[in-house]
This record gives structure tokens, sequence and C-alpha cells, in this order.
């Protein structure tokens, strides 16, 4: 019990695989014989789901600890800068129909509340292309964020002269899926001392106490450790089909449970690199189309109770032929089963699941990839001393990852249910009470009366920050009860200097920024300016 933790095997690579073993190698010094080990099992017969291709700004972060070069990074998996998530017809479903989620804070987000401000001065979102004319009213995003302007544009984050990971307007990625997870496979094996087994794992052998002792592989036979990571996606082949830990089904929430994905190829080498995901609502889903230097990553999520299979095809070739004619009457779609949960536990005895095999939800917002880095990131700084104290570090690791994976759910319901859309029986059936977690009821109870708060969030570190809550909402023009309490004039100054402050800096930025293939040419060209 009181022997120290030294090896960590991982079972499955990908993303999940990958990104767990360059955080816990990178931190525990696993290129030296006095560090912990780390090896990573990774079956030749399985591939990766391959599109989970929006991160959070946090992969910056996440890749500069594992002492990623973001040039090599930019340049090795087809990487393009993302600002954010436009949703197009989520409001009310007409053609002119959008808002912005940025990754800037609103200006003087920790001074003031400018929502109020906005309201009174009649800037009601006009959900317009043109919105960026002054003679229109501006959406919230616009008038307090200069990012929505950034995106419209089609402008990058940064300059090449910036330093990697630097940023003028906070930013994180687009980026091919296989190839990140075999850049950071060579990463993790060539730099950082992770040690690699191809083989396929068969049985796995317990101790007394009901811990995994080994896993056994077809050809290196048995492979000891003091913690193991599940990393085996939908399969679950520790966490679900050894300790039966159950998937919590959350489908009676979150109604999306099919995708279908194509990769298209840009008409001409030079076209525009959209600067952020854009995600178009339908009758019973949602298409994302995420733009990278070399093609655009295009998927149709939905509802297989609200729609057929042919018909959402038909919508996503319908999406498709406004950008590329009819070349997309002769696509075919890989279709990609999501069964929408979230594991009963995350970390049972020496075992804890990263990725898919503690759960996934819908590709709406980017969560999988984020989950992920906040799994590998916990476990690396968390990293239990010995056996002795890994059921406490475990009890925390689950409470703190169910109300994570709860204000998830909560964040990615209230894009349903802040829609005006009653079109379709998907859209009707997504604001029946009964589909609403009882958490984010009262949420929205309380926000019809003021803005989402800080203060309405128990942990220090949210998944979602308060801010995220008031780009959706105020984007989707949510009904909002204005207090008759008497303006403070101080305030109201203060907020009136923060959309000047703000008008101004849109206008800077706008002329001094590169476009976004611009810049990525730059990077594959020159590079970045090394930190």
């Amino acid at each position: 019990m009181s022997k120290s933790l030294k090896h960590v095997v991982i079972v499955g690579g990908g993303s999940a695989g990958w990104i767990t073993a360059g955080r816990i190698a990178a931190m525990h010094n696993s290129k030296s014989a006095q560090g912990v080990k780390v090896t990573l099992i990774e079956s030749p017969d399985v591939n990766i789901i391959g599109v989970g291709e929006g991160t959070w700004p946090t992969m910056r972060g996440t890749l500069q600890k594992m002492g990623v070069s973001e040039t090599d990074f930019m340049r090795e998996c087809d990487v393009s800068f993302k600002q954010g998530a436009k949703f197009a017809k989520w409001v009310t479903g007409d053609e002119d129909d959008f808002y912005y989620h940025p990754l800037v804070l609103p200006q003087g987000y920790f001074d003031i509340d400018l929502f109020k401000y906005w309201q009174q001065n009649n800037q009601q979102p006009s959900n317009s292309q043109n919105s960026e004319q002054s003679s229109q009213p501006k959406s919230f995003s616009a008038a307090v964020c200069f990012q929505e302007q950034l995106c419209e544009n089609g402008l990058a984050p940064k300059l090449i002269t910036s330093p990697e990971y630097a940023a003028i307007a906070n930013y994180a990625y687009h980026l091919d899926a296989g190839k990140f997870a075999a850049f950071l496979k060579s990463h993790c094996i060539n730099k950082l001392g992770v040690e690699y087994v191809s083989d396929h794992v068969g049985t796995i052998n317990s101790t007394d106490s009901g811990d995994i002792a080994s896993v056994n592989t077809n050809n290196h036979g048995d492979i000891s450790g003091d913690l193991f990571v599940d990393c085996t996606g939908f399969s679950s082949l520790l966490i679900g089909k050894h300790f039966q830990v159950p998937l919590i089904s959350k489908k009676d929430v979150l109604f999306i449970d099919t995708a279908l994905a194509v990769q298209i190829p840009y008409e001409k080498g030079d076209d525009a690199i959209a600067s952020h995901t854009i995600s178009t609502a339908q009758d019973a889903g949602w298409i994302w189309d995420i733009g990278l230097p070399s093609r655009r990553g295009v998927g149709h999520v939905y509802s297989s109770k609200h729609t057929s299979q042919g018909d959402a095809e038909n919508a996503l070739r319908k999406y498709l032929k406004s950008s590329i004619g009819e070349k997309s009457e002769d696509l075919t779609f890989r279709k990609i089963d999501i069964n929408p949960g979230i594991r009963e536990k995350f970390w049972v005895n020496n075992c804890v699941a990263v990725g898919m095999s503690a759960g996934f939800l819908e590709p709406l917002e980017a969560s999988a990839l984020v989950m992920i880095e906040l799994a590998a990131t916990t476990i690396s700084e968390q990293l239990p001393a010995n056996r002795e104290c890994m059921d406490i570090v475990a009890k925390h690791y689950n409470e703190r990852f169910s109300y994570n994976w709860d204000r998830i759910i909560d964040f990615l319901k209230l894009h349903y249910i802040a829609s005006k859309r009653e079109d379709t029986a998907f859209w009707r059936d997504n604001k029946d009470p009964e589909t609403i977690p009882e958490s984010l009821q009262e949420l929205m109870t309380l926000w019809k009366h003021r803005s989402p708060s800080e203060y309405d969030f128990s942990q220090k570190r949210e998944v979602f920050s308060a801010a995220s809550y008031q780009y959706v909402l105020y984007g989707m023009d949510y009904e909002f009860t204005q207090s008759n309490s008497e303006k403070d004039e101080k305030e109201q100054n203060l907020a009136q200097r923060m959309f000047a402050e703000n008008e101004k800096i849109t206008v800077k930025y706008s002329a001094a920024l590169p476009s976004n293939r611009e810049l990525i040419e730059k990077i594959a060209q020159f590079g970045f300016s090394k930190v």
C-alpha cells in the first residue's frame, strides 16, 4: 500500500491516450530512470473516430506544458485558428439569423455587467449580416467584444511576429484529428520517454483486492502497472467491460445520437479559411463546418427519433450544395453512432477512464477534447503517491468530474431551450420541462431577472464561465426583466467607456491583423518566434 506509484499504463491511443501520456510523462520526468514510467498500449486493429477537430484555448497551455512547438504542431497537423463559434439559424431559423460565442471575455468583465447597458441602448441582437454597420443595432457580442468582427472578416488572432502560443485575440485550434494523434505519438515517444506497445489487449488480470494487476497482450504477454488509464473509447475495455461501471444515458436530455461526416476539399488553394466553427441548426439537429488549411470537415448530427438517415443526408447535401454545387450529390458520408452518456464513476480502484470511455455527449461547443485535457491535467497534477492514498484522490476526482459533466450537459441544453424555434418536433421536445435538468431550470429562472454571474457556480475552475452563458443567452435574445432600480451614473459612464473602448479596439485589430489563411501560410514558410 505504501509502495510508490512508479508505472502508469495507458490502454488506447488517439487524442485521449497521447494527451494523457504526454501530460504525465512531461510532469513526472518519464525520460529519467527516477521518473514515473509511462507505457501506452495501442491496438493496431482499432482506428480512432477522428472527427473531434475543434479545441478550446486550453489546448495551447496543454501543448506548451508538453514541450510542443506550436510551429511544428500547426505545420504537421493541418491546423487553423479558431476564435469561437458562429451559430446560424439557432434562434428563429431565418436565413439571416446568427449569433457568436467568441473566446474573448466582454470588456470590463470583472468590473461591470454590460448587458443591462447594452439593452438600455436598444442594442438588441439584430442577427443580421449588416450588424457591423454603425446604423444597425449591434449584437451583444459585437458590442462588448471585438472578436465577432474578426471572425466575420476571416482574420487571424495574432501576427507572424507574435511568439508561440501568445495571443492578440484569445484563440483555440481546428485540426486534423488523425494527424494530431500521430504527431502526439511521435512527440511522446521521441521526446518525453513514453514506452509504446503496439498490441491488442485481451484479458485483464486482477489482484485479490480487485485492482488491475496487469493486462494481457497478444504478443507482449502481461504488462503490469500501478495505475491503469482506460482510453479505449466507446468499447471502454477497462472501466466498462472489466469493472462493469454503467454508462448513464443522457439521451432523455440531449437527443443527438447519430452523426454523418465528410471531408470537403477547397475549390481553390487560396479559398478563405473560416476563423470559427460554424454550427447551422437543422430540423432535427445541426451541421458543423470546420475549416482546415487543406479542407473543410463537415458533418450533420441529428436525433434519429426525430428524422430518418435519408432525410438527414438530404439536409447535409442541401447545406453543401451552397458551397460546392452539384458535387454534393456524389458524396459518401461516414455514419457514426453516438450514445450520449457518462460513466457512473470515472476512477475505480487503480483504473481511471479518459475520453469517450468516460463519456461523450455531442460535439456542440467542442467539449470532448477539453474533457480529455482536464482529465489528463488532473491525473498528472494529482497523481497519487502510492496505493494508500489513491482511493482519496479517486473520490475527489469522481466528485469533480461528475460536476463538470453536469455543467456541460446544462450548457449544451441551454442552446436548445433558449431558442425561439418551434417549427419541428425536435425543437419543441427540447423545451419540454421533463427533458431539462432541474439545475438548469433554476438558473434560467434566476437569469430572467439578472445576468449570469460567477457566483451562480460553485467551482473555482468552471468548465464554462458565466461569460459563455451570457454570450449564448443574449445572442439568442433571451427574455430578461429589466430592473427598475435607480441607475448609478458613475457605472453608466463606465459602461459607455467600455463600449467606446471596444469599438476602438475592433477598428484597430480589424486593420492590423492578417487573414487566417495568410497567417497560416506564413507559419508554414517562416514559423513563429520561439518563446
